[in-house]
């Protein structure tokens, strides 16, 4: 019987020591989704998707991210590690470098190769521009390397970068059909993705096409098909049903990208990846990084209120149900830890604003640069930029330099010249950005997404409401509410029910997943932490 008693007590011990940590850690971010789109879309939500995610964890519905520009590439990098750009350095998705003097793209690494069926420039990617360590990079050092870290998404930024530096694998998915990755991960496939590309599973999805998951009639919290505000979708019109198969045809499988499909496709591979990788088996803690794309697409082509970006997200919510029963069923229910956030939000579409009285309107940034350039002829008899983009003038420093002119002035004069124009707010030069004391909030947002040996020489901000995109569909990137506010739900291990409604920073996600892991804080954080899910 004292035996008997001491082996009961051995296996509380040895259960309480393997619930330290989760089996598996699944991190999934949502490309371009606003906090609003689960109220909005709510009444057509199944009992469990977002909905099971929301009555069963934790919410934080005042989520936001805390620096400018709001691109996917910084929005991935901040939320793993735990920081913002300006220690980072992902600056944008691509960016005009000051140090390099040239354009670069944020997960480019000339020196690896692509592995799998896809384009040679496709695979030429790595976490080398990263210069963070991530949480997932932390949990790998943690366990002695013996923690699996699996990255994925249908785009190269969104699988690397929440993996980092020490992955097993990050993989993303090829215009060929495959799902590809590079040599800086290994020298081959597994063979289960090799075998899961041959399959060709893209093919079900395109031959049957993409229509309305719900009665027309359920759709009346969007626009209606067809409308002004509506890009084509690979050069058709936007209208249902989409014939998914000559877009194929015209095309290649890329066109899944801008579909709800593309994010069924890269669930299917995360479910096999559980498997096959056999993650949450063991109680060293694995932690899978999950980005669904097709949002994103599907958002810049048709905007935040069309039919199609409603279907989008009915369908991954029903993506998500399916998941979540294959997690149980996998792994356990008390076995796992999994939150939802999302990388940015998205503006409205300028010209439906504009309809309805907003005065506001879209600014194309070829028409920004070719504006600067005018300018700079006509009043310094040459032109002083060497670039504009993402919100960033970069000026000609030999240039100003063989003309005897001083930068200082020429800032200021391009200053004066940016104030003129219709979209811009404030224009600050990188010595007010780097010298900012927390008085002027916005510039607090552009001093951390500022790094000095890249960004610009001044940094433009732009009035709320006025993008600088086309005039169909949407984009994002601004410090406003509309591209900072997104969702952040935590479910499952050691999470209580509950929500939060105070304001909180990305930032903060990384540094709670440490605490609650027991491992340490990746090292570029502020180690601000959620405490509202860390209590017993």
């Amino acid at each position: 019987m004292k035996n008997y008693f001491l082996f009961l007590v051995y296996i509380a011990i040895t259960s309480a020591e393997a619930q330290q940590r989760p089996k598996l850690v699944v991190g999934i971010v949502v490309d371009q989704m606003k906090m609003e789109y689960l109220y909005r879309f709510s009444d057509d939500f199944s009992p469990n998707g977002f909905r099971r995610l929301i009555n069963n964890g934790y919410t934080f519905p005042n989520m936001h991210y805390n620096y400018m520009p709001t691109y996917t590439g910084p929005g991935h990098a901040s939320i793993y590690t735990g920081t913002t750009p300006s220690t980072h350095g992902i600056i944008g998705n691509e960016w005009f470098s000051r140090t390099l003097g040239k354009e670069i793209y944020c997960t480019d690494d000339v020196l690896v190769k692509t592995i799998g069926d896809g384009t040679s420039k496709e695979g030429e990617m790595s976490p080398k521009n990263l210069q963070s360590t991530t949480i997932t990079d932390e949990l790998r050092l943690a366990t002695n390397f013996k923690g699996k870290v699996i990255g994925m998404s249908l785009k190269d930024r969104g699988a690397i970068l929440p993996a980092g530096h020490f992955a097993n694998w990050a993989f993303w998915y090829s215009k060929t059909g495959a799902f590809i990755s590079s040599t800086f991960y290994g020298n081959k496939l597994p063979d289960w993705v090799t075998e899961f590309n041959q399959e060709k599973r893209y093919m079900p999805y395109i031959n049957t096409g993409w229509d309305l998951l719900k009665p027309v009639a359920n759709y009346n919290e969007s626009l209606a098909d067809n409308n002004p505000y509506e890009g084509k979708v690979n050069g058709e019109k936007p209208v249902f049903p989409y014939d998914l198969k000559a877009m194929f045809d015209n095309n290649d499988a890329s066109i899944l990208r801008a579909t709800p499909f593309g994010n069924d496709l890269l669930a299917e591979f995360a479910k096999k990846a559980i498997e096959k990788e056999e993650l949450g088996k063991d109680n060293i803690t694995d932690f899978l990084t999950i980005s669904f794309s097709s949002t994103d697409y599907v958002g810049h082509i048709l905007g935040p209120r069309s039919m199609e970006l409603q279907d989008t997200y009915l369908r991954l919510d029903q993506t998500i149900a399916d998941f979540l029963v294959y997690l149980d069923k996998a792994v356990g229910k008390a076995n796992y830890l999994l939150f939802l956030t999302a990388d940015h939000g998205g503006a409205e579409n300028t010209n439906y604003l504009k309809d309805n009285k907003y005065a506001v309107t879209n600014i194309e940034p070829k028409e920004i640069r070719k504006a600067l350039k005018q300018y700079s002829i006509d009043t310094f008899g040459e032109d002083l930029v060497l670039n504009y983009s993402n919100f960033n003038v970069f000026f000609n420093k030999a240039i100003i330099k063989a003309k005897e002119l001083e930068l200082v002035k020429v800032k200021q004069s391009f200053k004066d010249f940016l104030m003129t124009q219709e979209q811009v707010k404030r224009v600050y030069s990188e010595e007010e950005i780097l010298g900012s004391s927390g008085n002027d909030y916005y510039l607090n947002f552009i001093a951390k997404g500022y790094d000095s040996k890249q960004n610009g020489d001044l940094i433009v901000l732009d009035k709320p409401g006025y993008i600088e995109y086309g005039a169909t569909g949407t984009s994002h990137g601004t410090a406003y509410s509309y591209d900072t506010h997104v969702p952040l739900l935590f479910y499952g291990w050691h999470i209580k029910k509950g929500e939060s409604f105070d304001k909180k920073a990305i930032t903060q996600i990384s540094p709670t997943l440490s605490q609650m892991l027991k491992i340490p804080f990746t090292n570029g954080t502020e180690a601000k932490v959620l405490e509202e899910i860390l209590g017993k």
